[in-house]
C-alpha cells in the first residue's frame, strides 16, 4: 500500500484536530509531572525514613542536641501526615513555602526546592547558578551534533556503499564506542596541557566575558558532540535508507521533481521523526545535567552539583537536580511532540 504524502494528510488535519492533539499532549505531560513529583517525594522523603534515617538529623548534623533536632523536625513539618507533606512539597515549587516553628519562620521563595543540608542556602540558588553553564554546554553541543550527525547520515545514505559511507560509519562506530570520560581526558591532555590551545575555566559565572565562556566550552562541546553525532549519523543513515525505498519517493522522482527537492522536502522530512524522538530525550537529559562531561572538565553545572551533593549526602540538592532534570525531559518531549505535528501531520490524526 502506497504511503500517503504529507500534503494529502495536511488537508485533512483541521484546527480542531490540532487543538485536540495539543490538549492530549498537555494532559499527558501534566500527569507525567505529577507522577514525577510523587516518585521524587517518595524517594527522598520516605525511603530515608524506611531505612531508619532521620531527615532532621541529616539537616542539623550529628553534633546537634535533641532539642534542636526536634525544632528542625517541627519547622520542616516532618511530623505532619505524608499527604500534607506532599501537598506542601508540590505547592512550594510554584508558590513558595514558609518553614515555621512558633515565631521562628523562614520563607522559601518560589520556586522552593528546600534548603541545602550543607550550605543552608535555598536549593534554587544552587540550581540557578549552575543552570547557565549546563544550558550553554547543552546548546552548543546539540547544534554541533545535529548539524554534523544528520549531514553525515544523509550523505552516507545517498552514497551507500561508497568509500565515504564506510569511512563515516567506521568513525561513527568509534565515536559511539569511546566513553566521554576517556575522550575528554585525552582531549584535555592534548589541547589544554600539551599544546595550550584552549583554557578551561573551572569557575565560570555570568559575569565572565563571552570569550572566556567560548574558550572554556569549545572543547567540551566538541567532545560531547562527537559522541552524540556518531549515534545521530547511524540513525539518520538507517532511516534515510528506509525512506528512500518508499513508493511516494519513487513517485516524486517520476513526476520530475529535482533530487534536492525529493531529498529535503520528502525524504529528510520523514526521516526527522525518529531523530526528533532521540533528540528530545538527549536535550532533556543534558539540561538536567551532563554529569560525566561536567565532572571530566570540572564545569560548575548541574551535573557537577549533583555529584558533589551525592558525596556530601546533601539530599535537598540531589532532589532539586533530579526534579529539575525530570521536568526538563518532560518539557523537551512535549516540544518534540508539538514539532511532530508540524513535520508530519499524520501524528495529529493518530
Amino acid at each position: 500500500m502506497a504511503r500517503t504524502s504529507h500534503e494529502e494528510v495536511r488537508a485533512t488535519a483541521g484546527p480542531y484536530t490540532v487543538l485536540a492533539y495539543l490538549i492530549r499532549r498537555l494532559t499527558a505531560v501534566a500527569v507525567l509531572v505529577l507522577v514525577v513529583l510523587l516518585a521524587t517525594f517518595t524517594v527522598f522523603y520516605m525511603l530515608p525514613r524506611w531505612a531508619g534515617q532521620d531527615i532532621a538529623v541529616l539537616f542539623a548534623g550529628k553534633a546537634t542536641g535533641a532539642e534542636q533536632v526536634e525544632g528542625i523536625r517541627t519547622k520542616l513539618g516532618l511530623d505532619d501526615p505524608l499527604l500534607a507533606q506532599f501537598w506542601e512539597f508540590i505547592k512550594g515549587i510554584p508558590l513558595g513555602r514558609d518553614y515555621a516553628n512558633g515565631d521562628d519562620v523562614t520563607h522559601c521563595p518560589a520556586p522552593c526546592f528546600g534548603y541545602s543540608f550543607v550550605t543552608e542556602e535555598p536549593v534554587w540558588n544552587t540550581l540557578k547558578d549552575a543552570l547557565p553553564v549546563t544550558g550553554a554546554l547543552a546548546l552548543g553541543a546539540c547544534v554541533l551534533w545535529l548539524a554534523g550527525g544528520v549531514a553525515t547520515g544523509v550523505i552516507s545514505a545517498l552514497k551507500r556503499g561508497s568509500v565515504w559511507d564506510r569511512a563515516a560509519m567506521i568513525a561513527a562506530l568509534g565515536g559511539v564506542s569511546l566513553p566521554i570520560f576517556f575522550t575528554g581526558m585525552v582531549a584535555m591532555g592534548i589541547f589544554v596541557h600539551s599544546l595550550g590551545m584552549v583554557r578551561i575555566e573551572d569557575n565560570l559565572s555570568t559575569d565572565d566575558p563571552i570569550g572566556v565562556w567560548f574558550e572554556t566550552l569549545i572543547l567540551p562541546w566538541i567532545v560531547l558532540a562527537l559522541l552524540n553525532a556518531a549515534m545521530y549519523a547511524r540513525l539518520t543513515r538507517a532511516t534515510m535508507l528506509e525512506v528512500l525505498g518508499e513508493d511516494y519517493i519513487r513517485t516524486a522522482r517520476a513526476k520530475g521533481l529535482g533530487e534536492r527537492v525529493v531529498i529535503t522536502r520528502h525524504a529528510l522530512r520523514s526521516a526527522m521523526t525518529p531523530i526528533l524522538t532521540v533528540f528530545g530525550l538527549d536535550i532533556g537529559v543534558l539540561l538536567g545535567g551532563a554529569v560525566l562531561t561536567e565532572s571530566t572538565f570540572n564545569l560548575p553545572g548541574l551535573g557537577l552539583a549533583a555529584v558533589q551533593a551525592i558525596s556530601s549526602k546533601d539530599l535537598p540538592v540531589i532532589l532539586g537536580v533530579t526534579l529539575f532534570a525530570a521536568l526538563a525531559i518532560a518539557v523537551a518531549n512535549l516540544l518534540v511532540d508539538l514539532l511532530y505535528a508540524v513535520i508530519d501531520p499524520r501524528v495529529r490524526l493518530g
